[in-house]
């Protein structure tokens, strides 16, 4: 890792953002929202319904699928006590799709809370679906640092994990709304495409969306494709690092299919990410292209795109984005795979050098955040002035506020 990017100083990411400038709820209507515009170091401002109007013409957007889980259930002992269960990565079938399919048991690795008042035994709730009542029991394994291993089991072979959780799970919205989950944020805190099963918190960006402007962007002649980035707990953690290099990185799985790849491939110098975890995603792609350049019979263990991979020059030879691509689809050819599976722990601060991605939309995101570092990986010192102007111009802030497009 090259010592410049070791010793960024996340105390010159940070800003002053007022409680009364986080948004707090949603707006009524989600293309009423205001949109900032950067582009050539110039700044605007325009509403976001009219974004199809401020796109570079033959840009290919690129949306990430993933569609937020009731992640957060809650527990009472027989003392009374409550005890909360947070979802975050399944553990045992180590598969998204898998473990919300089954219908006796599955474990997954959760967070709890007070969790000092859950010392030992089994926890029990009574779930009903349809007029049918389901006892789900929970029972702690094991315990690695903040992460507990919880193992489900259920009476009612008739449903799967995925009914139990709907019905008895809380949507977590982010903790820094201060504020318990109401009936609106199901359907709020979700964005209109989104289908794959996974996330514990919303790609925000794609909020904006509504059918309106998906349907205009496509009158317009502007691409769509679709990739998975399922959102861990992670992305709210805060840098208490004094430098990036004490920052330890989530590990986020990623799902991108042969034909989506193909089409980047096709598009390359016109993609536009929606939202950081499409970022993340594109730009992990390209990792695994320059794993696969170097090892072409590399295991799926060893496609995981890691924290400080893209500076580590050594390791990174500098590989065309087509090219790498082109390994990629190479091993789904050679494996005979429609889909890539596989995870990223990818960082993206200044110095990065981005690879796919010319352009994003994203959200505005907290002081001293990753999601700061790599806004201003993209725009260099210009994200200071980015950040002036949304303060100075009555934008709102964080999940439930407007939006920035960065060309």
């Amino acid at each position: 890792m090259a010592a410049p990017i070791q010793q960024i100083r996340i105390d010159d990411f940070n800003y002053v953002l007022p409680d009364s400038r986080i948004a707090k709820f949603p707006l009524p209507r989600r293309d009423d929202s205001k949109l900032l515009l950067y582009r050539d170091g110039e700044i605007g401002e325009t509403t976001f319904k009219h974004i199809p109007d401020h796109l570079p013409e033959g840009s290919l957007m690129v949306f990430n699928n993933t569609r937020v889980i009731h992640a957060r259930l809650l527990f009472r002992k027989e003392t009374g006590a409550r005890i909360e269960l947070f979802c975050l990565e399944p553990a045992c079938p180590h598969d998204y799709t898998l473990i919300f399919q089954q219908t006796n048991g599955c474990s997954w690795f959760c967070m709890v809370g007070n969790v000092k008042k859950w010392k030992e035994g089994a926890l029990s709730k009574t779930v009903v679906i349809d007029g049918c009542s389901i006892q789900l029991n929970a029972e702690r394994k094991h315990t690695s640092g903040e992460t507990h291993l919880i193992e489900f089991t259920w009476n009612n072979p008739g449903y799967t994990f995925a009914d139990l959780l709907d019905a008895a799970g809380q949507l977590p919205i982010p903790p820094y709304l201060h504020r318990e989950t109401e009936a609106g944020d199901l359907k709020a805190y979700q964005t209109v495409y989104s289908t794959i099963k996974g996330s514990v918190a919303a790609p925000t960006a794609g909020l904006h969306f509504t059918p309106e402007v998906l349907s205009r962007l496509e009158a317009k002649g502007f691409g769509r494709e679709e990739l998975t980035l399922h959102v861990g707990a992670g992305t709210f953690k805060p840098v208490k690092s004094a430098t990036i290099a004490g920052h330890e990185m989530h590990t986020e799985f990623i799902s991108v299919t042969r034909a989506s790849i193909e089409r980047i491939r096709e598009n390359l110098g016109r993609i536009i990410a929606v939202g950081t975890t499409s970022v993340r995603t594109l730009e992990s792609l390209y990792y695994i292209g320059l794993i696969l350049s170097a090892n072409p019979d590399a295991g799926a263990g060893d496609l995981i795109v890691s924290q400080w991979m893209p500076y580590d020059k050594a390791a990174a030879p500098a590989l065309p984005a087509g090219k790498a691509l082109e390994y990629v689809l190479d091993y789904l050819d050679r494996h005979r795979m429609e889909t890539l599976v596989t995870a990223t722990r990818i960082m993206i601060v200044p110095g990065y050098r981005f690879n796919i991605v010319r352009g994003m939309l994203t959200n505005f995101h907290q002081p001293k955040s990753t999601l700061l570092l790599l806004i201003a990986a993209f725009a260099g010192e210009d994200w200071k002035r980015v950040y002036d102007y949304a303060l100075s111009h009555d934008f709102r802030f964080l999940s439930y506020g407007d939006s920035s497009l960065f060309l």
